[in-house]
């Protein structure tokens, strides 16, 4: 057996997770173990096996042309520190109890330091229309090099200064700007915070006015597109109250920034009219309305049925026209 790849050692922060990855090759196809050995000198190798330390390990292996085999640890701690094996063989008796392997079993290792996660403190101020949110990371912090600010994955702004303190500024209102930013610190390893722009719900109608035939399904749609998400969503219709899904007639189905109503069999006299979609948060409330109006199963034919009119009158002007242009034939 011989390794195609080894694991590489990597430096981590205490809450993160970290993932060791291991191929070997040869015949027939080795097996894979993982081995460690923490940084305490009485501590001996001791092997790791999927769900070892409270479920925080987990082991991916697979067995094809050859072998590979991935181990990833969550919620790092500072124990999880020391040297990660990873160790191939494929001697028959590798795992015999009594016999000892006729080839010994290659290894690999990689070293992973768990580093005390430092604190950084996050503030959200409003002056003259704008937004200035920073971030200040606490000592002791390993050696930065830059900063970075990203929101919805799209870096905002970046530079490479070495200070613990960093922010940007948003030009407009809190409301305008809601969700989840990131401060990002340049170092070994990379130190991430998270500043939050918290509104009450700002609840929008997908569409002001819908329109529903008779005895069809209607749907109405509202969402929610700032942070947080909404808890509780409710509809509301105009000289009603609220509506359920134990009416039999009202479906509601919401889901985190968005609900929808869908009002089965309409109706021309009991369901046009105005309905209120109400969405709640911890920061408060917000609603939206939508304009239902129903029409007639018939309505469809008044357009054919005007063009047939408007061909039927058009023929006739121009028969009575030719019949007046024209004398009558004399006999011979």
């Amino acid at each position: 057996a011989g390794f195609i790849k080894s694991p590489l050692s990597q430096k981590r922060l205490t809450q993160d997770s970290v993932e060791l990855y291991c191929e070997a090759i040869g015949n027939p196809i080795p097996e894979i173990q993982w081995w460690f050995e923490g940084n305490d000198p009485n501590e001996t190798y001791a092997q790791l096996w999927d769900g070892a330390r409270q479920d925080r390990v987990k082991i991916n292996a697979t067995y094809n042309l050859h072998s590979t085999s991935t181990i990833s640890i969550a919620n790092l701690t500072g124990d999880d520190s020391g040297m990660y094996e990873c160790r191939a063989s494929n001697d028959p008796d590798r795992n015999h109890l009594s016999k000892s392997p006729k080839v010994k079993w290659i290894r690999s290792q990689a070293n992973v330091f768990v580093i005390e996660r430092p604190e950084i403190t996050t503030q959200v101020t409003e002056s003259s229309g704008k937004l200035i949110l920073s971030c200040n990371m606490s000592a002791p912090h390993p050696t930065i090099t830059g900063h970075k600010w990203i929101h919805r994955e799209k870096i905002l702004e970046e530079d490479e200064k070495s200070g613990a303190f960093t922010s940007y500024t948003i030009d407009g209102k809190r409301e305008e700007h809601s969700g989840v930013y990131e401060c990002v610190f340049e170092a070994n390893p990379q130190i991430r915070g998270q500043v939050n722009i918290s509104v009450a719900p700002q609840v929008t109608a997908y569409k002001k006015s819908e329109h529903g035939n008779e005895g069809d399904t209607g749907v109405l749609t509202c969402k929610n597109p700032s942070f947080p998400a909404v808890t509780t969503w409710s509809w509301y219709k105009s000289g009603h109250g609220l509506l359920e899904n134990a009416s039999g007639r009202y479906i509601i189905k919401s889901s985190g920034n968005k609900t929808e109503l869908r009002i089965l069999k309409l109706d021309i006299e009991q369901d046009t009219g105005d309905y209120f979609c109400n969405g709640t948060n911890s920061y408060g409330t917000g609603d939206a309305t939508v304009n239902l109006r129903v029409r007639s199963r018939l309505a469809a034919l008044w357009p054919f049925l005007g063009i047939v009119a408007e061909v039927l009158v058009l023929v006739t002007i121009i028969f009575i026209y030719e019949k007046r242009r024209k004398p009558d034939e004399v006999p011979d």
